[in-house]
């Protein structure tokens, strides 16, 4: 008999669900443990940067201040995407731990919005309980 409970990893997309309607209602926000990478534009969208500073302040400069705080783990100059700091047990900043709920999420970046969509298997969601 087949275990009706899907074990996903993460990190191997082959362990991924196909996304499907109404599939967000009985998720755990095992997308919201995966790296995110966010632009400028999102960062303005947070809040986090001011819409003056990103239009007049080197981007360098503005990833270095939100290093400081703790706020994005590294800058990718070239293509201009920040990778969000995330939480000790890996999960984003703006997850609620108790509800699995985004506290930002009329804010959300634009990686969350087109999830799953687009991502590392467009199309699939890391839907189930995480492998241990």
């Amino acid at each position: 008999m087949r275990s009706s409970i899907q074990i996903v990893d993460v990190d191997r997309c082959d362990t991924w669900t196909r996304y499907r309607a109404g599939l967000c209602r009985t998720c755990q926000a095992n997308c919201c443990t995966m790296p995110l990478e966010v632009r400028l534009s999102d960062l303005v969208r947070l809040g986090l940067v001011d819409a003056f500073e990103a239009e007049h302040e080197d981007p360098s400069r503005i990833a270095k201040r939100l290093q400081k705080a703790k706020l994005i783990d590294r800058f990718n100059h070239k293509h201009g995407i920040f990778t969000m700091a995330r939480r000790a047990n890996g999960d984003c900043q703006f997850l609620d731990g108790q509800s699995r709920l985004c506290t930002v999420y009329a804010q959300r970046p634009d990686t969350c919005r087109l999830h799953p969509q687009k991502g590392p298997r467009p199309g699939f969601c890391p839907y189930g309980t995480k492998r241990p």
